[in-house]
């Protein structure tokens, strides 16, 4: 019988994310249309969060403790220019460590649904 790895499994477990994460925060620290939103955050703790979170959006464990969606982006007003930008990021940054476009485009779908407690908060 054969058994489908997930999402998370694929990419390469907690490390490899670990790695996406990183490489994601620096592009989106070097992107003006995005970066102001990270002056005052602790990067560290946000890389821990972002691990956690995007592990377990690829269907691997639960350890996500941090705040709901909405309540992370509240008082943010982002726009859809702003998820957009971060979504390219995403993108691009499982790209650059060799993940597939289908791969992805299942991962960003994971994203998409978040949108409505993400954006105009």
């Amino acid at each position: 019988m054969e058994t489908t790895n997930s999402l998370y499994e694929k990419v390469g477990g907690e490390q490899a994310i670990s790695k996406v994460v990183d490489y994601f925060y620096k592009l989106v620290l070097a992107d003006d249309t995005v970066n102001e939103f990270f002056k005052n955050t602790d990067m560290e703790k946000q890389r821990r969060h972002q691990t956690k979170f995007i592990s377990f959006a690829l269907g691997g464990p639960n350890q996500y403790s941090g705040k709901s969606m909405a309540k992370a982006h509240e008082g943010m007003n982002l726009q859809p220019a702003h998820f957009n930008a971060v979504v390219k990021h995403l993108h691009d940054s499982l790209a650059h460590f060799g993940v597939s476009e289908p791969e992805i485009e299942q991962a960003l779908s994971h994203v998409a649904e978040l949108k409505d407690d993400i954006l105009y908060k």
